[in-house]
């Protein structure tokens, strides 16, 4: 009787995870060259408010769609297979962004490079399967790090890029380094074997449908300040929006591995975190919009007339609020449990919201308000998820989870678009400059639905326990 050893994985090396990083600080500096620069594309490319709130959207929303898809593909194919070819297509969405003419070339820009948000979840999954334990867990600390470093680089970057050279270069520079750090990625990092399939096709269908929805959501967002002038062209995309609800449900109803199982949203634990997530990620979407914009105009009495380089300035302290956000949530939420830290993060995003729709007139108000929105948004995340992973099954983790990232991105395109159509329904007939009360409008509405939020929060549990934890105390 003869036995086969299966060889054991190639080791990765130092210069492989140096490499990886690399490829983390080009990607993310150039995700986030658009916040910082936003008034200047829209000035350029002759945009709306509510296009500029597209424009800034639109990469996360193709990154939460294209995430699921490609882990699968990586358990069937490789990871380190699938890495590439995702970075070979934000390459090119970075190339298509850097000589965009108009708006419409661009969004097709950010829609591929928001294959990046799918690509470095594969990076990690290759980490682990090449390193021991505590060395994987280092090499995913430092991606992740490094990751988070270049989207400061890239806020701190972008602005001068752009005054000094042109909006173009402000892409080109970070996307050629994107393709080199993907070169060296691909020539360094040894290949991984296919994983085993669970026999679970993807959900086309499901993930088509949920393409529909949140584009017409968009669309109807965009369209609703010129509602009244274009009444049928706004009831046809209500309509659109109804159908893809519609067929959407009953899809994922019948679908064997459906992208979204409705059925586990329907559990209490699952559809109050969402809805939380779904508040916290509004209010934060709606910061995000409507801080640069105020910065940017130059009113009577109100806003900065600041450039981009001194935008980015700004939202630096945002972004490193952020980046402390995460492992601070999940020590809080392991301490005090997760109500308690969703409260505080709840509180801090309804006076920092409301705050600023109260106080804006220096800018140290804005620092510390887009800060306290920063923060609040990372703590209530990182905490809801945390929460909902340890209150599932294990094999329903990665469902549940996505509901979260589903939500943040419903949230955060809800948000971002209500921002924009309120600063076009508040920009006087022939003026480029909206009115003051536009951004007092967006940052109460905001504030007050964070507020009424804790009406749910109230109702979670002091404490995340697990399945087995939760029928030990039953019994």
């Amino acid at each position: 009787m003869t036995t086969t050893t299966l060889a054991p994985p190639v080791r990765m090396g130092k210069p492989a995870v140096a490499a990886l990083g690399m490829l983390a600080v080009s990607t993310g500096a150039l995700e986030s060259v658009v916040s910082p620069t936003l008034p200047l594309l829209q000035r350029e490319l002759d945009m709306s408010p509510a296009e500029g709130a597209l424009l800034n959207i639109v990469l996360a929303v193709t990154g939460a769609l294209i995430t699921p898809v490609a882990g699968k593909l990586g358990d069937r194919y490789g990871g380190k297979r699938i890495l590439i070819r995702l970075m070979a297509v934000v390459s090119a969405g970075g190339l298509v962004s850097a000589l965009a003419p108009n708006l419409p070339v661009l969004l097709i820009g950010q829609i591929l490079q928001g294959a990046m948000v799918g690509a470095l979840p594969l990076s990690f999954i290759v980490v682990r399967k090449h390193l021991p334990a505590g060395a994987s867990k280092a090499a995913i600390g430092l991606v992740s790090g490094m990751f988070v470093g270049g989207s400061m680089v890239g806020l701190l970057s972008a602005g001068p890029v752009a005054e000094s050279l042109s909006r173009h270069w402000m892409f080109a520079v970070p996307t050629f380094a994107v393709i080199g750090c993907t070169l060296l990625v691909n020539r360094l990092m040894p290949s991984d074997e296919p994983g085993r399939s669970d026999g679970a096709g993807i959900d086309w269908p499901g993930l088509l449908l949920l393409s529909g929805i949140l584009v017409t959501l968009m669309l109807v967002l965009g369209v609703t300040p010129e509602a009244g002038s274009q009444p049928l062209v706004f009831g046809a995309l209500l309509v659109v929006l109804a159908a893809f609800v519609t067929g959407w449900i009953a899809v994922e109803r019948r679908a064997s591995a459906p992208m979204i199982d409705l059925r586990m949203l329907a559990r209490p634990v699952i559809w109050k975190s969402c809805v939380v997530t779904f508040v916290i990620c509004l209010g934060t979407a709606m910061g995000i919009y409507l801080v640069p914009q105020l910065l940017d105009v130059s009113g009577d009495g109100y806003g900065f007339g600041a450039g981009p380089t001194e935008i980015g300035l700004v939202l630096l302290p945002g972004a490193l609020a952020a980046t402390l956000a995460g492992p601070v949530g999940g020590i809080g939420e392991r301490r005090f449990g997760p109500r308690a830290v969703v409260t505080t993060a709840a509180v801090m995003m309804a006076v920092a919201l409301l705050a600023l729709s109260a106080v804006h007139s220096e800018i140290w108000h804005i620092v510390v308000g887009k800060t306290l929105i920063a923060l609040a948004n990372g703590l209530c995340v990182t905490a809801m998820v945390t929460s909902i992973a340890s209150s599932v099954d294990e094999s329903d983790t990665g469902i549940a989870t996505s509901l979260i990232l589903v939500t943040r991105v419903l949230g955060s395109a809800v948000g971002g678009m209500l921002g924009g159509a309120l600063l076009t329904a508040g920009t006087p007939s022939g003026s480029d400059v909206p009115a003051e009360s536009a951004f007092v409008t967006g940052f109460l509405i905001a504030g007050v639905v964070a507020a009424l939020c804790l009406l749910v929060v109230r109702t979670l549990h002091r404490s995340a326990h697990t399945p087995m934890q939760q029928g030990e105390a039953k019994s």
